[in-house]
């Protein structure tokens, strides 16, 4: 009605009118005019549509943009401040050009400001006129791709927008003429909204906005490898987001002032405080030293100020995709059991570091996308409320109903607005589309409000999970600017779950079919929860021998929950290769307790031992190992009393080797195949088995005999010796006490004749030799056993 009104005055002006007139049939709107302005001038009706055509596209010749509007809700006494810039994109210099403002009627309801929104070009009769010339701002001549700033100030009170609540459009457009066309004529117009509150609403609406703590994955397995478990990160890409003016810095900076509820992953808050106490950064195939200890220790006591009093919602640790878990990872046993540890540790963490007790009793599926089989999931790990979007449940009423709405089972589905949660995801970068969003923002927030004056309502927002820097700024501004609190008032997320539902909201959870099939494509893969179970295997298997397993259970426990992390959506790559690394370091580390590899073993006897030896190049002891040899030919070699297997336990410290000896009976000549094994207390093998060769060289009874004899021989020979040299002795005693008494001159043929015994070989010289061959017996008790 307003704007028939304007239309009528119009009318008074015969130039205006005619100019109107011409406008309209030059803007490729000649029905609308000779609707509101009278029968066209035959000139006018004559004109070609070809005309029309190309002067509606010459609306589009300047690119407005609006850069700022202050304040984004005004009151009465404000003054509404406009800067933008505006662009000649055509081929021709705009002279006499000016920028004028444009408020058109009140907005019907959220669908009329969507379709408003989606509006380009102008549209005489659908777009308002310009305000009075007074408040318009000339701009000098426009050459083509020349760019002018400008700024246009006008007293809200010379709007006219009335004593009743609304939002407005708002245009600001670009009047000018070219040498083709010596009129003036509409040649850019760009359009936002203008939410008025003249007065605070009755029933404001409460506004639960999420302010999310997310980041990527950072922290990589290798923490366990040293005694001081120094962690190993990917890169420094972290440090830039905690740096001042970072994505995270910014984040806690602009949340610490604003009436949010904080939602954390509490794998950021461990990644961070990780980092605080010393870290080291891959490079290449080797590692080299963090430098960003202090970084990381500013930016978690600048979290802890900034939630302290606050409600802190904490989400399962490393936010895991509860939609990849629901559609594929209930195919692959045991995928599940990873989220009810995981909130276990999340509430944990978050009290450790924060010193805050946060809530674990919400889920967030991605996108608040949600179906029964996700719900299922997302319960499973003790979550009683899940945070799900009004795109996924939605309701088929004439106004927004109350985010908190029983789906069954005890569990609370806490329906974000999509309208709201969606407003700043684009490129906020750029100053007109920061500023459209935080107005269309302001504007839905206070047409939902008008929906139903009466009735108080609860609405939620859950935007991005990791917002940009200009996405958080622009949220930010728009939550400011509700600070006014005209409409609406900040209730914290516990309490809208909390809030009484309504009556008419939609219940009815949806089926897996209606799962958004762009969000189903980004899903982690089948093979994503296959190599989960495979290092989680690995790891049950490497901990129970461990004596302080919660070095390595820890860290890889953590370590797999990334694994399952939302944030891999859409980078199946980095996926991937970040799981191939953590079964890799895992299985590297298992590998450090083995079984030395042994040569060929020789034993001699009818009985030996065999050692064999495990080697721990752990830092910690391992226990709980049993080693099991097994002769492959118990008929030739036999273990432990006649048996073909022996096994003995195993402990060995830390960087130690233990060599565990093996009794053995021999039974033939020949090779045995030989195997050890290393198991696990509940029977479970550990690391590849080591065989190796024994050839066993048996003494038999004959040889045993023949050697005996042989023996006996030698001694006997020798007591014959010994018995001929003393009597050899004796006689050449008595023969010189007999020749001493004799004649000198008979003594000498004597002697020459007598026995030459002192010169004989076998004396004394000898003797040293008689003491027999008593050379090493290869059957008696210290066997002879080679490697």
């Amino acid at each position: 009605m307003a704007e028939a009104a304007d239309f009528q005055g119009m009318r008074t002006s015969p130039a205006r009118r005619w100019l109107r007139r011409t406008a309209s049939l030059l803007t490729g709107a000649p029905l609308v005019a000779g609707l509101l302005c009278g029968p066209a001038a035959p000139s006018a009706q004559a004109a070609p549509a070809a005309h029309a055509a190309e002067e509606a596209s010459g609306s589009r010749t300047v690119d407005v943009s609006l850069d700022t509007l202050t304040p984004e809700a005004p009151g009465k006494k404000d003054t509404i401040t406009v800067s933008g810039t505006v662009v000649n994109k055509g081929k021709q210099t705009i002279t006499d050009a000016h920028v004028d403002l444009r408020v058109g009627p009140q907005q019907p309801g959220r669908s009329a400001l969507d379709r408003a929104a989606e509006r380009t070009g102008y549209l005489y009769g659908v777009d308002a006129p310009a305000i009075d010339d007074k408040f318009s701002v000339k701009l000098p001549k426009l050459a083509t791709g020349v760019s002018h700033d400008f700024t246009l100030s006008v007293p809200a009170d010379e709007l006219d927008l009335g004593v009743d609540a609304g939002v407005r459009q708002l245009g600001v457009s670009l009047t000018g003429r070219t040498a083709n066309q010596q009129w003036d004529q509409v040649l850019g117009i760009e359009r936002t909204f203008l939410p008025w509150q003249p007065e605070e609403a009755e029933k404001k609406t409460r506004l639960t906005y999420l302010w999310p703590l997310i980041s990527s994955t950072h922290l990589t397995s290798e923490t366990g490898s040293d005694e001081q478990q120094t962690p190993v990160f990917e890169d420094e890409a972290l440090a830039a987001e905690l740096a001042p003016g970072g994505r995270l810095d910014q984040m806690v900076s602009l949340g610490k002032e604003l009436p949010v509820t904080w939602v954390i992953d509490p794998d950021l808050l461990a990644t961070v405080d990780a980092m605080k106490g010393g870290y080291r950064v891959k490079s290449g195939d080797s590692t080299v030293a963090g430098k960003n200890q202090a970084l990381a220790e500013r930016w978690l006591n600048s979290v802890e100020a900034a939630v302290q009093g606050r409600k802190v919602v904490a989400l399962p640790f490393a936010d895991p995709d509860l939609a990849s878990l629901a559609h594929k990872g209930k195919s692959v046993s045991g995928s599940l059991s990873h989220l009810q540890p995981a909130t276990e540790v999340a509430e944990i963490t978050v009290e450790t570091i924060l010193h805050v007790k946060p809530s674990v009793d919400f889920a967030w599926p991605v996108d608040g996308a949600i179906d029964s089989s996700i719900v299922d999931v997302a319960t499973s790990a003790g979550a009683h409320k899940v945070i799900a979007r009004s795109d996924s449940l939605q309701d088929n009423l004439s106004y927004t109903p109350t985010a908190a709405r029983p789906i069954g089972g005890g569990t609370t589905a806490v329906v974000a607005d999509a309208r709201l949660s969606t407003a700043f995801e684009g490129d906020m970068t750029d100053a007109g589309e920061s500023t459209a969003a935080v107005q269309k923002f302001l504007a839905q927030t206070q047409a939902l409000t008008l929906q139903e004056p009466e009735k108080q309502r609860s609405i939620v927002v859950a935007p991005q999970r990791r917002p940009t820097i200009a996405q958080a700024q622009s949220m930010a501004r728009a939550l400011r600017a509700l600070e006014t609190e005209r409409w609406t008032e900040p209730l914290d997320l516990v309490a809208a779950a909390a809030a009484k539902p309504d009556a008419e909201a939609n219940t009815k959870v949806p089926g897996a079919s209606q799962y958004p099939a762009a969000l189903r494509k980004q899903e982690l893969p089948v093979q994503t929860f296959e190599d989960i179970r495979t290092t989680q295997g690995t790891l049950d298997k490497f901990t129970v021998i461990l004596t302080l397993a919660d070095r390595v259970e820890t860290p890889f426990g953590r370590a797999i929950d990334r694994e399952l992390s939302t944030s891999w959506r859409g980078n199946p790559t980095a996926a991937q290769q970040y799981r191939t690394e953590v079964q890799s370091y895992l299985q590297s580390l298992t590998e450090e307790v083995q079984l030395i590899q042994k040569s060929a073993v020789t034993l001699s006897g009818r009985s030996a031992t065999i050692p064999v030896t495990v080697q721990n190049q752990l830092v910690q002891g391992v226990d709980d190992l049993v080693l099991r040899l097994r002769s492959n030919n118990p008929n030739r070699l036999r273990l432990d009393g006649g048996k073909g297997m022996a096994e003995q336990p195993i402990k060995v410290e830390g960087g130690h080797s233990q060599s565990v000896k093996f009794p053995a009976a021999a039974n033939a000549n020949g090779q045995v195949q030989m195997t050890a094994q290393l198991y696990t207390q509940d029977g479970k093998l550990y690391g590849p088995p080591m065989d190796f060769t024994v050839k066993v060289s048996e003494i038999t009874p004959t040889v045993m005999l023949v050697l005996a004899g042989g023996v006996l021989l030698l001694v006997l020979a020798g007591v014959r010796m010994y018995t001929q040299r003393k009597r050899a002795a004796a006689a050449g005693v008595d023969d010189a006490v007999e020749n001493s008494s004799e004649d000198t001159a008979e003594s000498a043929p004597q002697n020459t004749e007598g026995d030459s015994g002192d010169s004989d070989p076998e004396q004394p010289s000898d003797l040293a030799s008689d003491t027999g061959p008593e050379s090493d017996n290869p059957s008696g008790a210290g066997e002879k056993v080679d490697r």
